[in-house]
């Protein structure tokens, strides 16, 4: 009976390891940053986050053989030293040249979103990446093409037996694990941060910029995340795209015009702003909201029917404060740069 037992365990072990060494995964945790909320729900809840995963995970996001022309990445339009945003382009750039229809929003703390793009198309991570991967203005390209070519580079046998146990390439796990990676992609490391947590104080002028985003901007954009991760109308004239917004996905005209809220978090490096890019500086941005909201649209946010009212100076002042959410230390994380290759032992 043991040598049963013995040769049923040989022949398991067997069947585990196929020459790329043993399914022993790194399991990670999502950190919540002190003083901030618990996500809604646990994005990982059904993809047990791994250092496996995340590594297969970052791979893929900087690979371009996950569109048609195999060159245009995820880290293409979300570019890290841009906070994983398009940086300097009104419109995210696709395949062979051609321009999408949004500016790329910054993909960061994805973990405490409800939804995902500018209209809250998509209701889950993992399901995210489906949309640009297959726009034909985007990355243009079918799960089916990607599974082969990723089957046809050997270095990915080694990564997809490390995140899942064996080499099958899917495409669940090619969408688990962008997820896991996204997912993972956490600022909170701010001067703002650091004024909050008492390692810093904010100088007189970040003080009274701080103020005046408490007294005009933090009914939207709430602490600690920036965001209310909702959707509102703030006013802008539809544009050349007739992008009307939520109503694309709801149907509803109660919607029109209506885009989510983006986090301030590393909005200095986000630039250019607003659902198509229309702003490329601050000032700009500020200015709509004192002296260029349609107060003529049906929708228009209630917080917005009152015009705010800044001097030149307070508008300098806001700025100031917003350049405090910026974060180094995660637009020039080595962790979130293109991936390294790995070792798996034996």
């Amino acid at each position: 009976m043991t040598l049963v037992v013995a040769l049923m365990a040989a022949l398991l072990g067997a069947a585990k390891d196929d020459g790329f060494g043993p399914y022993k995964p790194t399991p990670l945790k999502l950190s919540i940053p002190k003083g901030w909320p618990k996500p809604n729900s646990d994005i990982f809840a059904k993809n047990k986050l791994t250092e496996e995963g995340f590594e297969l995970g970052r791979k893929l996001f900087y690979d371009g053989n996950l569109s048609k022309d195999g060159a245009t990445s995820c880290g293409s339009c979300h570019q890290q030293f841009a906070a994983f945003s398009t940086y300097d382009h009104d419109l995210s750039h696709g395949i062979n040249n051609t321009f999408t229809d949004r500016n790329a929003p910054s993909l960061v703390n994805l973990a405490w979103m409800t939804s995902y793009h500018w209209d809250g198309g998509i209701n889950h991570i993992e399901v995210q990446p489906l949309s640009p991967i297959t726009a034909h203005n985007e990355m243009g390209e079918t799960l089916e093409n990607i599974i082969a070519k990723l089957n046809a580079d050997s270095s990915y046998s080694r990564y997809f037996k490390a995140a899942f146990g064996d080499k099958a390439i899917t495409s669940q796990r090619i969408l688990k694990a962008l997820a896991q990676f996204t997912g993972s992609l956490i600022s909170s490391n701010s001067r703002y941060d650091q004024w909050k947590n008492g390692t810093l104080k904010f100088t007189p002028v970040e003080e009274s910029g701080y103020a005046l985003y408490k007294a005009n901007c933090s009914s939207c954009h709430r602490e600690p995340l920036f965001t209310d991760n909702s959707f509102h109308n703030n006013g802008l004239p539809l544009n050349r795209f007739g992008d009307a917004g939520r109503q694309r996905i709801t149907g509803l005209s109660s919607d029109s015009l209506k885009f989510k809220v983006p986090s301030l978090r590393n909005v200095q490096y986000s630039v250019p702003y607003m659902h198509d890019g229309r702003f490329n500086d601050l000032d700009k941005v500020i200015t709509h909201y004192t002296s260029g909201i349609n107060y003529l649209q049906p929708t228009l946010d209630s917080i917005l029917q009152k015009p705010i009212v800044f001097t030149e100076r307070q508008k300098l002042e806001l700025i100031y404060f917003l350049y405090t959410l910026t974060d180094t230390s995660f637009t020039k994380n080595k962790r979130f740069a293109p991936a390294q290759p790995i070792t798996i032992k034996h």
